[in-house]
């Protein structure tokens, strides 16, 4: 059993050098794209959050009790992006928010 790893890693040697070199740079690309598709998820992710119209609603209140108080459920959600009660606030400094 012994002498077949022997033998085994006596034929690899030679070849060593390049596994080894392949396997570092096989390592370094897979972290390189794992990062990087994070980094794009994360980015686009952002820009749909973006998009939430609720802190320039009248109806948002910026209590975490209720932060809305026609759709409490809703609020601050993905749903809230094209949501049919949105009336931008007249004043912002109306209600203290």
């Amino acid at each position: 059993m012994f002498q077949l790893l022997y033998y085994l890693i006596q034929a690899i040697q030679p070849f060593s050098v390049f596994i080894c070199f392949f396997c570092a740079w096989a390592l370094i690309l897979v972290v390189s794209w794992g990062l990087w598709s994070a980094a794009r998820d994360s980015v686009s992710t952002a820009k749909k959050m973006h998009q939430i119209p609720c802190p320039g609603c009248q109806f948002f209140t910026n209590d975490h009790r209720l932060k809305c108080t026609v759709r409490p459920c809703g609020a601050n959600t993905e749903e809230a992006i094209n949501c049919k009660d949105y009336e931008p606030k007249t004043n912002p400094y109306s209600m203290g928010s």
